[in-house]
């Protein structure tokens, strides 16, 4: 008895072994693939806001499309469009002589619908831009609109292939369609 009793011990130890050293599966759950979505769309959001252009445009595929209006194709040309824009805000504080501190913005993204289809998904959000680009340097909402995503998961990582931008405060760029959360 006591020879079976080892020998089942031994067995089940190795049957766990075997299932903690096993690979993970590698399809992931909806809220694995959501959340890793949102880290994405955060990610995107602070690149933007502290202009690290490298960041911003390794959200997007190699051939990934941005379109705020203007569209800009391929990796590299977002790069592009980041790098020349934080230029443009060094540039900008560089010459301001009021002795205030530099005037920022900070984006904020809400009401997040994302849809997933295996490696694919498309999701939807709003987006809020508040700065302090005045004289008293006082937080303000200064603009908003929503995005229209398109993503894929590349060696199980999610990337943008396309982002739509839409702005309220642009009238060629303001969103005219119904519900955009299907």
């Amino acid at each position: 008895m006591r020879k079976s009793t080892v020998i089942l011990a031994c067995a089940i130890a190795v049957l766990l072994l075997a299932a903690a050293v096993s690979p993970r599966p590698t399809q992931t759950s909806y809220a694995e693939d959501r959340a890793e979505i949102e880290d994405l769309q955060g990610r995107y959001m602070f690149a933007l806001d502290f202009h690290d252009a490298d960041a911003y445009a390794s959200t997007f595929t190699e051939d990934g499309m941005l379109d705020y209006g203007p569209q800009v194709k391929g990796r590299e040309a977002i790069r592009k469009l980041i790098a020349d824009m934080g230029k443009r805000a060094a540039d900008e504080a560089a010459k301001d002589t009021s002795g205030l501190r530099p005037a920022v913005g900070r984006h904020n993204i809400s009401n997040i619908v994302i849809k997933i289809d295996g490696n694919k998904a498309v999701g939807r959000a709003y987006w809020f831009h508040y700065g302090n680009n005045n004289p008293k340097r006082t937080a303000a909402l200064d603009s908003f609109g929503n995005y229209e995503d398109e993503m894929v998961k590349v060696d199980g990582k999610w990337y943008f292939t396309k982002r739509k931008i839409y702005n309220e405060q642009v009238a060629d760029w303001a969103y005219k369609g119904g519900n955009p959360a299907w």
